[in-house]
Order: structure tokens, then sequence, then C-alpha cells
């Protein structure tokens, strides 16, 4: 080989060495290294994930609901949407 091109080679092997050093001390990698701390923040994730999908879709279904509650041209959805919060306010 010529002198030119193990120069070349010894420079990008270091920069890939270098590339690697800068993704193995990534926060993201740090967190997965351990498994105890990689199940620990899926939990997490999943917990939050879990509690935003309910909240949301309570409050989406309860703001579809009123709406439609006020709905009288279409007396089968005004008065089904009427009765399901007749249900809701008797049970609270």
């Amino acid at each position: 080989m010529s002198n030119a091109l193990e120069v070349k080679l010894h420079k990008d092997l270091q920069r890939l060495s270098d590339e690697v050093a800068l993704l193995n001390s990534h926060r993201f990698v740090r967190i997965h290294n351990s498994l105890l701390r990689m199940v620990g923040f899926q939990l997490l994730r999943g917990l939050a994930f879990g509690l935003g999908s309910a909240l949301g879709a309570t409050a989406l279904v309860s703001v579809a609901v009123l709406l439609l509650s006020h709905i009288e041209f279409v007396p089968i959805i005004g008065e089904l949407a009427s009765q399901v919060i007749n249900e809701i306010k008797v049970e609270n």
C-alpha cells in the first residue's frame, strides 16, 4: 500500500473511532446500558403514555358528547347524546 493510502485510512479510522466514542457518551445509550435503568425508563414511559391516552380520550369523548347533545336537527343523535349526559349526571 502506498503511504498516502495508509494515512487516509488512519484518518478515516480515527474519525470513525471519534464518532463511536461520541455515540457511546450520548444520554440515550447511557440510559440503555443498564438493564434495570432501561426497564425503569420504559415502565415510566408506558405509564405516562397510558395516562395521557386515557385523559385525552376522556376529554375528547366529553367534548364530543357535549357538542352532539346540542344538535337538534338530527333527533336520533341529539337524543342519544342527551341520554348519555343524563346518565352521567345521575351517576355523579
